[in-house]
């Protein structure tokens, strides 16, 4: 009698330990699923998404002038690179000239002598135009161009 009441006290004990076992073992699987997925399988999607193709450039007519800090000015040009989903249509090149405007207006001159500098305050500029471009939903700018850049 007394080997199977310890055997009935083991067997509980065993029994929670598996039960422990297993559930590791499948939040472990589940894991490592979710893992792959995201690392591998939501990449190819975003891979799978089509870069915009190249469509007509759109040059503005007058190089601008604006003011840097310190007395210090910018005169550039730029063009537009639209994709071929804007078609052929004509474009306002005013509000982008306006965000070029409010962009550099009060920059050190220090900040766009370099390359460094210079770049990120064009990525910053076509983030700024490609959103105000993207009209229901149709990519229209894709690229900018500086036509001369002159600092002074």
């Amino acid at each position: 009698m007394a080997n199977e009441e310890k055997d009935a006290a083991a067997a509980p004990k065993k029994s929670k330990k598996l039960l422990m076992i297993i559930v590791l073992a499948v939040v472990m699987l589940g894991a490592g699923g979710a893992g792959t997925y995201f690392l591998f399988l939501k990449g190819d999607a975003a891979e799978a998404k089509e870069e915009p193709v190249k469509g007509a450039v759109v040059m503005l007519e007058n190089p601008l002038t604006i003011n840097l800090a310190k007395g210090h000015y910018l005169k550039m040009g730029f063009a537009l690179q639209m994709t071929e989903e804007a078609g052929e249509e004509e474009i306002n090149t005013a509000e982008a000239i306006n965000l070029a405007i409010d962009q550099y207006t009060g920059m050190e001159i220090g900040e766009l002598e370099t390359d460094k500098g210079r770049e990120a305050a064009k990525k910053e500029l076509l983030e700024k135009i490609e959103k105000a471009y993207n009209v229901d939903d149709k990519h229209l700018v894709m690229g900018l161009y500086f036509t001369s850049f002159v600092t002074q």
